[in-house]
């Protein structure tokens, strides 16, 4: 009889929960009286009037400012000019904030969407900027460097024309320098631990790929040097001679030559070797 009474009771509380949670709903809305549904609804502005206090906060420095304008726009009129313009400036504004992934992203979808507009340029060119300004010292990974290069060289591809084109480049050359500074640690760190044909991969993807960069010097006369302690001494004097014929007056030549000198050798090409056809594409050539 207890437990029935007990039972009763749960079944009665249980019921009446839902009313009683409906009363006290019913009683919170009632004593919302200064509710104004129209305070959750961004005011609109014109496009042309967001665009321009955009710009006016982003040349005063209040780059937040000049963001929040320039989404309203794509936001608030989503298919007019001011808002095709506004997303690059968004994306400038957020490079100008360090904000490098974002502006990244924005000026990425302008150039996908928009790809013959005027500013397709300029978008592509705030992509390249955002990664070159992220680029890492070469003990570290260089991942950012070769975003740069894929990201300048479409700059200088579709749209040769372009008033980026030569920025564009010098960033490039600055980047891919990067790279082959970063292969000839690896090859040096082979080579410290006798490592030579890992060390020979490296180096001669210096002179291969990286033709262009500062390191081509010391890459021959690494593998100079590698090749000599590998015992390969025809290729070790064709490297030496490649690097005298294109840096005759270069220090890393002077040391290659008096390694050889040595052994008793002196630098001798070989046209048959890889270097030598290597050679004849340099820069120096």
């Amino acid at each position: 009889m207890i437990y029935k009474r007990t039972a009763g009771r749960a079944r009665s509380i249980m019921l009446a929960a839902p009313m009683v949670a409906a009363g006290l709903l019913m009683s919170g809305c009632m004593s919302e009286k200064d509710l104004d549904l129209t305070s959750y609804v961004e005011d609109v502005e014109p496009a042309d009037v967001l665009y321009n206090q955009g710009l006016a906060n982003l040349e005063a420095g209040r780059l937040k400012e000049a963001v929040a304008k320039f989404q309203a726009i794509d936001r608030q009129h989503p298919y007019s000019e001011f808002a095709r313009k506004s997303l690059v400036m968004t994306a400038f504004a957020q490079y100008r904030q360090g904000n490098y992934e974002d502006s990244i992203a924005n000026a990425s979808r302008f150039v996908n969407l928009y790809p013959s507009h005027p500013d397709a340029a300029y978008a592509q060119y705030i992509v390249g900027l955002s990664w070159f300004r992220q680029i890492r010292d070469v003990t570290q990974d260089q991942k950012e460097a070769r975003r740069t290069v894929e990201a300048m060289e479409e700059v200088i591809t579709r749209w040769p024309d372009s008033q980026y084109v030569e920025d564009a480049k010098a960033k490039k050359r600055f980047a891919r320098d990067q790279l082959a500074g970063k292969e000839m640690q690896i090859g040096r760190y082979y080579l410290e631990r006798r490592e030579y044909i890992a060390a020979v991969k490296r180096f001669r993807y210096v002179v291969e790929v990286y033709s262009d960069t500062r390191h081509v010097e010391e890459a021959l006369a690494r593998l100079t040097e590698t090749y000599y302690a590998m015992g390969l001494v025809s290729e070790a004097q064709t490297a030496a001679a490649v690097l005298g014929h294109n840096y005759p007056d270069s220090q890393w030549y002077r040391d290659s030559y008096k390694l050889l000198q040595t052994g008793g050798l002196e630098p001798r090409e070989n046209r048959g070797s890889w270097i030598s056809k290597a050679g004849a594409l340099l820069v120096g050539s």
